[in-house]
């Protein structure tokens, strides 16, 4: 739908709907063939031409066209004006311009942008449905299936209201209708950017509401589909009308530096030019001036802006291969910045686009970005999917069946966009979560060990990276392994990072509730959400087995419920634990299932001194065969350590006296084992039937509350036989979620 009111708009530079026409490198920029809509409009006032000839009135739209697409077919134009005007004649904007004036501006936009003949159709076409008598199917019957969907499309999309309270279900069912051709998306939001232009006539409270949805909505979806030349100019709009004192500041900033004689962009693009013309490369080498919004982000950033703060030095080159041959050269014969280099190309980003950044410094200390990209990425990187043309994909093995439509974008964010609202399961979740991904406009790309790559926005976690790869499946991740260590599932990713990520085997695995404060993707979020909703909490606040290891808040006594005797396998049962959990002062608490500690000994140990008690330390708990010696503490009673503990040594700088000691006949012993393992349900089950079915009875278990999706459990168990030990150590390894287990080595004061 178009504004209500419009400013003439002619060639030359353009005119913000506040401040009027923009000056310097900007305006030079910017600057293209705009439609005269009074000439136009008098042009549509005259009836439709003779149906041999274009008409006058789309004559820029025609010259756009054939420069992108030379040999189109231009009929379907000529039919499409002649309806549309004839259609909308008689309605007026509020400017006293024809209506038609609207579609011709929208249509130019899509047409410098490389849009196919049938977009540019739909576009000419894209309010008579809506507001003249002319139907769907008499769109379908005089220009066929496509048109009729794109026309369809945006006529639904023009019925949102983005600020309504119905607006999440709305949004919804026009994207299960719309979302599967991305040339909806792109009439949409030229529509837009024409109404944006010619916002100046309207109150300040109606600008400024139509900004602000522009800013949230559509200009991320401009982002989203790699439409860089809308989404920028968008930017600016709405950056003219929302922070009014920010632009005049910054308009003021690029007025000073176009008026500066010395222009060290201009003189960085010579010397590149030199460089290349050296090596026998063919390229064009231009400055890209940095339009108001980027110029006023890098002059917070650095608050005291130079002359090659203003733009980047742009090259563009025949092949790929060139791009990294340009890379090399500027590298060799000027000084580059290490840390500027970004390759797009290898890892394009998520929504097409594809360079090679770069940086190089000059003799006074300036430094100038560098872009190199061919023409081809060029032109994909302005247009995004625009430049992709007809999403159809006929005579090829994946041509889509009978009026389906494959979006040029898959596997992409548009693609996923649809999976989310289909997974979603109300509307205002995946309205939410629709926002929040759009709000997060940079990304990084982490790699998988096979090579695969997944592209991710900045501050995902491996939550995230686990939806990303595994999609529901990633419920039953258990642990991560980031650049080759072990990493908690809240462990943010960077930039290049390796994710290794950890499932595993229980295919009743549960995601946990904590993992929403870690998951920044819809995709993630949705999926958990998902399986929250239909999986509720129980309502009585009984206790849920394995709530040790389902993220127990700090604080909270971990019950340790064994049922009865707990869990037996031919070995032997599992014997009563005291199950203990540290609170948030430090002191441990005592869960409720205790019974008496076992009164058999613990091992047979042989001393030299006959009569004395033996007691085995707690620091180190040795069991047969570690070598062990003893000291004598109060109570005549000897304490016996491993001769490696730390506790040894101590005694033996104090000048304490060894006591001679040696294992007898009897190889049962008790020893304590210290298991760390990831945050999953059911751990402390499967963990303690691991150990049942080793043989082992548990004396004690101390299950410390979750910290960053870690558990820290320490068991002390008493074994019929000491060789029985690494193979226990190995079941209690295996088990699903545990990643380490040792022999425990208490801090433990000299006795």
């Amino acid at each position: 739908m178009s504004a209500e009111a419009t400013n003439p708009a002619t060639p030359g530079p353009i005119t913000d709907p506040v401040y009027g026409p923009a000056t310097g490198q900007t305006a030079r920029r910017k600057a293209r063939p705009r439609l005269d809509l009074r000439r136009l409009g008098q042009r549509a006032l005259l009836g439709s031409p003779a149906r041999d000839r274009l008409p006058d009135a789309i004559g820029h739209v025609v010259d756009a066209h054939r420069a992108h697409h030379p040999d189109a077919d231009l009929e379907p134009l000529r039919r499409a004006y002649v309806l549309a005007e004839s259609s909308h004649r008689g309605q007026m904007r509020k400017s006293g311009e024809p209506y038609i004036t609207h579609p011709l501006a929208v249509t130019l936009i899509l047409a410098e942008l490389g849009a196919e003949t049938t977009t540019l159709t739909a576009s000419l076409l894209h309010d008579t449905v809506e507001d003249t008598d002319v139907t769907l199917d008499q769109v379908g019957t005089e220009f066929g299936k496509e048109v009729r969907y794109l026309v369809d499309g945006v006529t639904k999309l023009e019925k949102v209201d983005y600020g309504a309270a119905a607006e999440p279900e709305t949004f919804r069912k026009m994207l299960v209708a719309t979302g599967n051709d991305v040339r909806v998306m792109s009439i949409k939001l030229a529509d837009r950017l024409h109404n944006m232009r010619t916002l100046g006539v309207m109150r300040p409270e109606k600008q400024a509401r139509i900004a602000k949805v522009t800013r949230d909505v559509l200009i991320p979806l401009a982002e989203r589909l790699g439409v860089q030349a809308l989404k920028t100019e968008l930017e600016d709009l709405v950056f003219a009308i929302l922070h009014r004192e920010e632009y005049t500041h910054t308009r003021e900033l690029i007025a000073e530096n176009d008026a500066r004689a010395a222009d060290p962009l201009a003189e960085v693009v010579g010397d590149v030019r030199a460089v290349l013309q050296d090596a026998d490369i063919p390229a064009e080498v231009l400055v890209r001036p940095r339009h108001f919004v980027s110029v006023h982000r890098v002059s917070r950033k650095r608050r005291q802006l130079r002359g090659a703060d203003f733009g980047r030095v742009l090259v563009l080159v025949g092949e790929d291969a060139d791009c990294y041959a340009v890379l090399g050269e500027l590298h060799t014969c000027m000084t580059p910045v290490v840390s500027e280099f970004k390759d797009f190309i290898a890892v394009p980003k998520f929504n097409l686009y594809q360079s090679l950044h770069t940086a190089v410094a000059r003799p006074d200390g300036q430094v100038v970005e560098v872009l190199i990209r061919t023409h081809q990425m060029h032109k994909v990187a302005e247009a995004g999917v625009v430049a992709l043309g007809n999403p159809y994909t006929p005579g090829t093995e994946e041509s889509p069946a009978e009026g389906e439509r494959i979006d040029p974008t898959r596997p992409g964010w548009l693609s996923r966009l649809l999976d989310w609202q289909r997974a979603a399961p109300d509307p205002d979740t995946f309205w939410s979560t629709l926002r929040e991904d759009l709000a997060q406009d940079r990304e990084i790309t982490v790699f998988r060990p096979d090579g695969g790559t997944l592209g991710l926005p900045e501050g995902a976690s491996c939550v995230d990276a686990a939806y990303a790869q595994y999609g529901e499946d990633a419920h039953a991740c258990i642990g991560a392994r980031v650049n080759g260590r072990l990493a908690t599932l809240s462990t943010v990713l960077k930039d290049g990072d390796t994710v290794q990520l950890l499932m595993g085997q229980d295919p009743a695995s549960e995601p946990s509730r904590e993992w929403l404060d870690h998951a920044h993707t819809a995709a993630a979020r949705i999926a958990i959400q998902r399986w929250l909703t239909t999986h509720p909490a129980p309502a009585d606040g009984t206790a849920v087995e394995g709530a040790a290891s389902e993220g127990v808040p700090p604080g909270a006594v971990t019950a340790v419920a064994l049922d009865g005797a707990g869990p037996s396998g031919p070995a032997g049962p599992v014997g009563p634990p005291v199950a203990s959990v540290a609170s948030p002062e430090g002191a441990e608490r005592t869960a409720a299932v205790s019974v008496p500690q076992s009164t058999r000994p613990a091992a047979n140990v042989v001393l030299d001194q006959p009569g004395a008690a033996v007691r085995l330390a707690g620091c180190c708990t040795p069991v047969p065969p570690d070598e062990v010696t003893g000291f004598a503490v109060r109570g005549g009673v000897v304490t016996v350590h491993r001769a490696e503990c730390a506790a040894v040594a101590r005694m033996k700088s104090a000048g304490r006296a060894e006591i001679g000691v040696r294992w007898g006949e009897s190889s049962e012993c008790r020893v304590t084992l210290v298991a760390e393992s990831f945050v999953r349900p059911h751990l402390l089950a499967d963990l303690t039937e691991a150990m049942a079915l080793e043989g082992a009875e548990i004396v004690s278990a101390t299950v410390e509350p979750p910290s960053q999706q870690q558990v820290r459990h320490t068991y002390t168990v008493q074994l019929p036989d000491a060789s029985h030990l690494p193979a226990l150590m190995r079941a209690m390894r295996n088990v699903p979620g545990v990643f380490d287990v040792n022999r425990a080595r208490h801090a433990a004061a000299a006795s």
